[in-house]
């Protein structure tokens, strides 16, 4: 894949900014001036999501254009809010008046009309601002995670700030114990989803058109599918598990990448997963055994045993997961980055253990969802250099996604996944 050149002009909306402009606002009338209190919610703090899921249920009448209207309302304030404020010239302006100013200075309406479906008098928005020039205004950051993309992506951070405001694509990884790409996207056009073919992962399809009910869909309920990015499903690929071999996936968490060792080992392999999230265990094993693959996971909790030998472990690590804010429109603003600074260090014990457990000749992929280099190359770096035993190598990954130094990287702006690094090594001996 060539790497995209996405800087923006600084006066050229974006593609955020244009997907603003394009809500069917209109289909808010009669419902915008209730949204006060899921507004002031996810203002004070509170998970927009669940704000949208509220705010939908308390108005089942409502039909498709209006719930769609509704939650980019809800999704928009949240995000938008810097943004917001910074044109309105009020950095303590109410909820309404946020949301008129959302669909007056993005979403290009009018400003009685922007005012009476937010439910607020003529004149109470003042006259309009040019767009802010300042990254951290224009793409409504917080001031850290402006800094945090400075930082990582330097002249590309207004491109990547602006990605960052976009909701990622659905993008649907086949199940090769039951199905291929290409026959999945036959049963997936036979369901009325569009389909085409990843730019990076093999075995990636991502959804064209509307945003359909993945879960309501024949295919997904006969286990041919599951849904992940196609930076994710290139975290997997990266350990280059083949038939036959043994697999550990130290942070299995619900399974997304343990199903996808699970498929690359096939019948004749294992996949040990650990995670000390016990529940999250428990949905593993329900996963498993929808993907056709119970008998290929072994679940060990917390921690594999000691005695555990394996051709290849994955350590997907927690991490900041700054990497996936296009996944959440308000994570950005409940994060907090104090809590960032402990990361590196439990990555490191996770990846000291994990690596106990690589034959000689065996791989060990280290990984996360997040662009700050404290967690990724550093992290990586510093177990290079207490352990020469392990010999850095190319992750299994396209030429497009390797860094000078071998380690992968994923953009949003790049690649048109969520953020994610990997690096490599084969244990010598």
């Amino acid at each position: 894949m060539t790497a995209r050149d996405p800087r923006p002009s600084p006066a050229a909306p974006t593609e955020a900014e244009r997907r603003v402009a394009g809500v069917a606002w209109e289909a808010l009338a009669g419902t915008g001036p209730g949204l006060g209190p899921e507004l002031d919610e996810v203002l004070a703090g509170g998970a927009a999501e669940r704000a949208v899921t509220r705010a939908l249920r308390a108005r089942p009448a409502l039909d498709a254009a209006g719930r769609a209207a509704v939650a980019e309302a809800i999704f928009g304030v949240g995000l938008w809010r810097r943004r917001l404020r910074a044109q309105l010239g009020d950095p303590r302006a109410p909820p309404a008046l946020l949301l008129a100013a959302l669909l007056r200075d993005l979403g290009g309406r009018e400003a009685g009309a922007s005012e009476a479906l937010a439910g607020l008098p003529p004149g109470a928005l003042p006259p309009p601002r040019p767009p802010p020039a300042a990254r951290a205004d224009r793409f409504s950051l917080p001031a850290w995670l402006d800094a945090e993309l400075a930082a990582a992506a330097g002249p590309d951070a207004d491109a990547l700030a602006a990605a960052l405001c976009l909701p990622g694509p659905v993008a649907l990884r086949a199940n090769r114990l039951r199905a291929g790409p290409a026959a999945l996207a036959a049963r997936l056009e036979a369901e009325g989803v569009r389909t085409r073919p990843g730019a990076l992962a093999p075995a990636c399809l991502v959804v064209e058109g509307p945003r359909p009910n993945v879960y309501g869909l024949g295919a997904w309920q006969e286990g041919l599918f599951e849904v992940q990015d196609e930076g994710s499903q290139l975290l997997g690929e990266a350990v280059g598990a083949r038939a036959g071999e043994a697999v550990l996936d130290a942070c299995a968490g619900a399974g997304g990448k343990t199903l996808l060792l699970a498929a690359a080992v096939g019948a004749a392999g294992r996949v040990h997963a650990a995670d000390p999230d016990a529940g999250r265990l428990v949905r593993l094993r329900t996963r498993a055994l929808a993907a056709g693959a119970a008998r290929i996971v072994a679940v060990h909790g917390a921690a594999a045993p000691a005695e555990l030998r394996v051709d290849r472990a994955l350590v997907d690590a927690p991490c900041s997961e700054l990497g996936a804010l296009r996944r959440g429109p308000d994570l950005r603003w409940r994060l907090d980055p104090a809590a960032f600074a402990a990361l590196p260090a439990l990555q490191a014990r996770i990846l000291e253990r994990a690596a106990a457990h690589v034959r000689p000749g065996g791989r060990l992929v280290y990984a996360t969802c997040t662009f700050r280099r404290a967690e990724d190359e550093d992290v990586a770096e510093a177990f290079e250099a207490a352990h020469p035993e392990f010999a850095r190598a190319a992750p299994d990954a396209p030429a497009s996604t390797l860094t000078p130094d071998g380690f992968l990287r994923t953009w949003p702006h790049r690649h048109g996944t969520d953020a994610f690094f990997a690096a490599a090594w084969v244990r010598r001996g």
